[in-house]
């Protein structure tokens, strides 16, 4: 007997802000966590903000490599996918892969981006996640750029040398949105911009072989047949999920 398909279950936005940020722990996570929408808003008019938190200089198998000269691929790899999605601004970190904490230092650097580049929504890994395994980079990540976008972006008292020194102002971020999330609450159509996100990713040609043998298929495939999963039951072909909290006014 065939299966029913399955009913929708979260709503669908559409909604397109003037500005968003993405803060990603590794160079590539932020085609694979929020490729397809970024691609969608930026097509759409929306000003995005790469915030890469570590020079990814131990993500590789290939025993030839010094870190140095994977970071500087790296870097190399992650400007040239920002460049064809299009991304107005790359800021890079530089902490070394696996050597992110919950420092004031680091979380320093996240609120400035905010002040400096002002986004209504930010996008970040889940760091709550606790059904699947999580490189520790990417929680601290997320509990980071939570602390940033509140308080710690909003109130002029905290990191005061921004203001008095950098010329920057206090910043509210309206929406966080993660991905990777245990229960995500919405869903946006990425039907028409999942391509241009799998064509950004591949320019993380250090990456591509890990990606590719892991399960037998190709990034873009495994992408793809993900994104159809989460769109069964609506009147798209391929969707994007995410957990938001939304700021009060």
């Amino acid at each position: 007997m065939r299966a029913m398909p399955r009913e929708p279950r979260l709503p669908v936005v559409s909604d397109v802000p003037e500005r968003a940020m993405v803060v990603f722990a590794h160079p590539d996570d932020a085609e694979i966590g929020s490729g397809g929408v970024i691609a969608k808003w930026i097509a759409a008019g929306c000003e995005v903000t790469y915030v890469l938190c570590t020079n990814g200089d131990a993500g590789t198998t290939e025993r030839s490599l010094t870190p140095a000269a994977l970071a500087a691929r790296r870097a190399e790899e992650q400007r040239a996918a920002a460049d064809f999605m299009r991304v107005k601004h790359v800021v890079m970190l530089g902490y070394p892969d696996g050597f992110l904490d919950d420092t004031r230092e680091f979380l320093g650097d996240v609120v400035r981006a905010i002040r400096q580049y002002r986004p209504h929504t930010v996008f970040v890994h889940d760091p709550y996640r606790i059904r699947n395994f999580q490189h520790r980079d990417h929680r601290k990540a997320g509990l980071t750029t939570t602390d940033a976008v509140y308080p710690f972006a909003r109130d002029h008292l905290h990191f005061p040398e921004h203001i008095t020194q950098e010329g920057l102002a206090p910043h509210k971020v309206r929406e966080l949105w993660y991905w990777g999330a245990d229960e995500p609450d919405l869903i946006v159509d990425v039907t028409d911009s999942i391509d241009r996100q799998i064509a950004a990713l591949v320019r993380h040609e250090s990456q591509m072989p890990g990606f590719n043998v892991a399960t037998g298929e190709t990034i873009g495939a495994r992408l793809k047949r993900g994104a159809a999963a989460l769109a069964e039951g609506y009147d798209f072909q391929y969707g994007a999920v995410f957990r938001r909290l939304i700021a009060r006014r």
